[in-house]
């Protein structure tokens, strides 16, 4: 990963080819890096497993990260990041078909910066990315990259 990244968390390849599009379609030039379960995102947030070689200085700009995964949940991942000083300031955005209570609570609980239910429709769908894209990448500050 290099600076200014995009870590997309998802197994839906549907889910994932409408983000990439929203994000496009908003001018949003970040490289997206997609993980499609739990287990592959930590690996590529923590340089192990097969992304054993990667630089770990070079740390996704967000993670859209969803909820319901395989191998590991989002929740799982999530509290994984924020127990570690190199992942803890990153900003997580949980991007969920859930709806559910508990899960809104414990993904903020669990220190996600914002919770977005994906919208059913496509149109809302691509709005919805598309505002995400420009508050957290175009409008958002944060610390640099002493952070890590």
């Amino acid at each position: 990963m290099m600076e200014r990244t995009i870590l997309l968390v998802e197994d839906n390849p549907d889910d994932e080819e409408l983000t990439r599009m929203a994000l496009e379609s908003s001018n949003v030039a970040n490289r997206i890096v997609v993980a499609r379960d739990g287990v592959e995102a930590l690996d590529m947030l923590f340089a192990t497993g097969a992304y054993a070689d990667r630089d770990m200085d070079a740390l996704p700009e967000i993670v859209l990260l969803d909820l319901k995964l395989p191998k590991l949940n989002g929740l799982e991942v999530l509290e994984r990041m924020r127990a570690d000083d190199r992942t803890r300031l990153i900003p997580v955005v949980v991007l969920t078909s859930s709806s559910e209570e508990d899960d809104i609570a414990a993904s903020y609980r669990l220190g996600a910066n914002s919770y977005v239910r994906k919208p059913v429709e496509f149109e809302r769908f691509i709005a919805a990315v598309r505002q995400l894209g420009i508050y957290w990448l175009l409008l958002n500050e944060l610390p640099g990259p002493a952070r890590f």
